[in-house]
């Protein structure tokens, strides 16, 4: 079994930050279906967090069950993000996650996420400032480099061991990439770091099945494995890998778990999100939640038409109504 210092990770696989996505909603359905050793919680920007921004403390917030949870701050000056650390584990984290890996342009602008890939003094700066600001454990998570021509990754992650981080994590892509390519083609990147590292190394990048799960581990040597878009389209593949380690064929989701799950999630949000932003949530989750569903394309197109959130439910509604109907 994986430990970041004192906290386990049984079974070592991780639920990726996704900014909209790993919200508090999101890390219990994935926690209560099973399966993943460590959430990880949508990045959150240090500054805001210092200056108590209310949006930013609202998205903090988590339960008990849901750990153990790691919170990932992302910023570009060490003071801001030390003291962004103390109250990360003043709120009661397990793990603080320094983010080395965004790829968006808002997040690059600021020198912050990937952008500190092109400035390893001030990154090793910020990972020196933070490990001293905590106690608890801290892991960081970065990309291959800035592009194809500077990857500097076996740097960074010399870095971030030599200043105290108790594991790293890397995502087989460049920041130039985004998420175009095959990260598949690149793991073996995420090998040369585990065999230059004596800390843990997290892997990530296209694990799409369960069963990239144990390539990666096979073919990287990597401590555990860090799954993020895969869990949109399916929140179950963390308890379907979690019983292919243990030799347990997977079972597939069947339609009533996904009707449960997408009705329990939909109004979850509706009740909890201003409307206009509940439908552009509900939105983009339906377009996952719906692939390998009988005739999801059917529900993905007639939510386009919608402009409300009782509409919407409605419609998600009747869509599984259906199959009831034809049982």
């Amino acid at each position: 079994m994986l430990r970041l210092g004192p906290v386990p990770l049984d079974p070592p696989l991780v639920l990726a930050p996704m900014a909209g996505v790993t919200d508090r909603d999101f890390r219990l359905i994935v926690r209560r279906i099973g399966g993943v050793g460590l959430v990880t919680m949508e990045f959150i920007a240090s500054r805001a967090l210092v200056r108590g921004v209310a949006k930013t403390l609202d998205l903090m917030h988590f339960v008990a069950e849901e750990r153990p949870i790691s919170i990932q701050i992302y910023g570009s000056d060490p003071d801001t993000m030390a003291e962004a650390a103390r109250q990360v584990e003043a709120m009661g984290a397990d793990v603080c996650d320094i983010n080395m890996g965004c790829p968006a342009n808002k997040v690059l602008k600021g020198c912050a996420g990937c952008a500190l890939m092109g400035d390893l003094e001030l990154a090793r700066r910020i990972v020196a400032a933070v490990r001293r600001a905590i106690s608890i454990p801290l892991t960081v998570k970065f990309r291959l480099g800035l592009d194809h021509e500077r990857p500097n990754f076996l740097e960074l992650g010399r870095i971030c061991e030599g200043e105290g981080a108790q594991a790293v994590a890397l995502h087989a892509r460049t920041a130039r990439q985004m998420f175009s390519g095959d990260a598949r083609e690149r793991w073996g990147e995420i090998a040369r770091l585990k065999a230059a590292l004596a800390i843990p190394v997290i892997g990530n990048g296209d694990v799409r099945e369960p069963a990239d799960v144990l390539a990666m581990l096979a073919e990287t040597g990597c401590d555990a494995v860090m799954i993020g878009r895969a869990a949109t389209r399916n929140p179950w593949i963390f308890r379907q890998t979690a019983d292919l380690m243990a030799g347990r064929a997977p079972e597939a989701a069947s339609l009533a778990a996904r009707r449960e799950l997408i009705l329990g999630h939909f109004q979850l949000v509706a009740a909890r999100e201003e409307s206009r932003w509940a439908l552009h949530k509900l939105r983009k989750f339906t377009g996952w939640y719906t692939h390998g569903v009988p005739r999801g394309r059917e529900l993905r197109q007639r939510i386009n038409e919608l402009e409300d959130v009782p509409s919407f439910l409605a419609a998600v509604e009747a869509f599984f109504e259906q199959f009831d109907e034809a049982a």
